[in-house]
């Protein structure tokens, strides 16, 4: 794989690690507020990105060696 490809995978992992972290944070506050229903989603939608990360980490360190 090209370095820029894996550079670019790289760089979506970043900005989706960004948006899991803003959706708990948001999740957080969804709780604070009694608003259990929104936090359930919220966190649904962190966890699903989440996994994508961790799926998106393992392609990438296969293409790094």
């Amino acid at each position: 794989m090209k370095q820029s490809t894996i550079e670019a995978l790289l760089r979506v992992y970043d900005r989706l690690d960004e948006i899991v972290e803003e959706l708990n944070s948001l999740s957080d506050d969804a709780v604070d507020s009694g608003d259990y229903e929104d936090a359930n989603l919220l966190q649904a939608r962190a966890d699903i990105l989440y996994q994508q990360m961790e799926n998106l980490e393992v392609v990438i360190a296969e293409y790094e060696e």
